[in-house]
């Protein structure tokens, strides 16, 4: 849908929810029942479903739920979409609830978001209780299996890749691709402005960026931002001296690219493919890995807010049953915003839609299959390490030089 799509579910910053006065909760969330009540298994009636998106998810999963709603208009009789940025988050449902009025049924978050969730106890638990209304999780493939262990009960896991973190740029800007991080500081240092990765809390590259360098350095522990990660501080802090501001999302980063104005970006495989197939970044553009790198994987996820009435679980569970199918898992190929993005095994290009097949075979890059198969992939954060890491950056790294886009 080409650029427009895009910002309209990424770059979404200063967008506000849209929500209707029919979706209104306890009873307009989801129809009639209590939100502490038994779940049953179908709705007492059809529900009017607002999701929020703060991950770009609905870029692989609006297809799924469209289908879904067509098929069973007795479940989900219409769906408004709206987004917000990652941060916004925890405070949009906070405030929802303090009110006893929580509109949003269901939230397609990323780690980011989740972590900020489950740090202020804002989802309900889905898991293990209603475990049985979601067999697809048995089909996990093994790394989207390791990330359904960092959302505990709270969030279940609707599509998965191996991420990065990597570095893009034209090689009209850059001749020789840095492959070290000693590489990518003298860079910094003789281009001072042109290296640039964008706020980590509301980017997926940046967050993968960050969590990455700790394997890359040698920290003593990746796991712990606080006690662990010395090397990886000390690293941020240099090369902050050469970096000119951060920009508040990963669009503008790819616009800055794309324009000239940056040479060297953080960036993930996703990131990578759908801004050229889009035409944000010029096809030619580049990516290379650092030196001794493990993928820090990710996935997005489905989460409901604490306040939401069973009749919305209801619906919720019976849509995520959907979705975690493997004909609608084809569907997360997209045009490679988050390749491969199918979270369950059995799912192969050839099941996707014709435009998701066609873009990805131009646009895909043949040396990915390598570096998957060639390197580790850990799990990102858990919820609290990953709030922590967050609060620092912010503080020590990116105070007074992030600009809204």
């Amino acid at each position: 849908m080409g650029l427009t799509r895009r910002s309209a579910l990424i770059a979404a910053a200063s967008s506000v929810l849209t929500l209707t006065a029919a979706c209104g909760a306890p009873s307009g969330s989801g129809g009639s029942g209590d939100s502490t009540g038994p779940v049953p298994d179908k709705p007492t009636k059809a529900v009017s479903l607002n999701v929020l998106d703060v991950a770009g998810n609905l870029q692989l999963t609006q297809g799924m739920i469209d289908e879904f709603v067509r098929k069973h208009p007795d479940i989900i009789s219409r769906v408004t979409y709206s987004k917000s940025p990652a941060p916004e988050l925890a405070g949009k449902i906070k405030a929802q609830q303090n009110a006893d009025r929580v509109d949003i049924g269901l939230v397609l978050t990323g780690v980011d978001g989740l972590a900020a969730g489950i740090d202020q106890n804002l989802w309900l638990d889905l898991l293990p209780t209603h475990a049985d209304r979601l067999p697809g999780m048995q089909n996990y493939l093994e790394p989207a299996a390791a990330m359904q262990k960092l959302a505990g009960n709270a969030g279940v896991t609707v599509t998965y890749y191996p991420s990065g973190p990597l570095l893009e740029y034209l090689p009209t800007k850059v001749s020789t691709p840095l492959t070290t991080t000693e590489q990518l500081l003298a860079y910094a240092k003789a281009h001072p402005g042109k290296v640039q990765y964008a706020r980590p809390s509301n980017s997926g590259p940046a967050r993968t960026f960050l969590m990455g360098l700790p394997y890359i350095l040698g920290d003593q522990d990746p796991k712990d931002p606080i006690n662990g990660w010395d090397k990886t501080w000390a690293y941020l802090k240099e090369l902050d001296r050469y970096v000119e501001y951060y920009p508040s999302g990963t669009t503008e980063t790819m616009k800055n690219l794309a324009n000239g104005s940056v040479n060297v970006i953080a960036s993930t495989i996703g990131w990578d493919i759908n801004p050229r197939v889009l035409g944000t970044v010029p096809k030619e553009a580049k990516v290379s890995s650092l030196a001794g790198f493990h993928w820090v994987t990710d996935a997005h996820y489905a989460v409901v807010p604490k306040g939401a009435s069973t009749d919305t679980q209801s619906a919720v569970l019976a849509l995520l049953q959907f979705m975690l199918t493997p004909e609608q898992q084809a569907k997360a190929f997209d045009q490679g915003y988050f390749y491969p993005g199918p979270a369950v095994k059995g799912v192969d290009l050839s099941m996707a839609p014709q435009e998701s097949q066609d873009a990805i075979r131009e646009f895909g890059r043949p040396e990915y299959d390598a570096l998957i198969a060639d390197n580790p992939t850990e799990v990102p954060l858990d919820a609290k390490a990953l709030v922590a890491a967050f609060d620092r950056w912010d503080r020590e790294i990116g105070s007074g030089k992030v600009k809204e886009g």
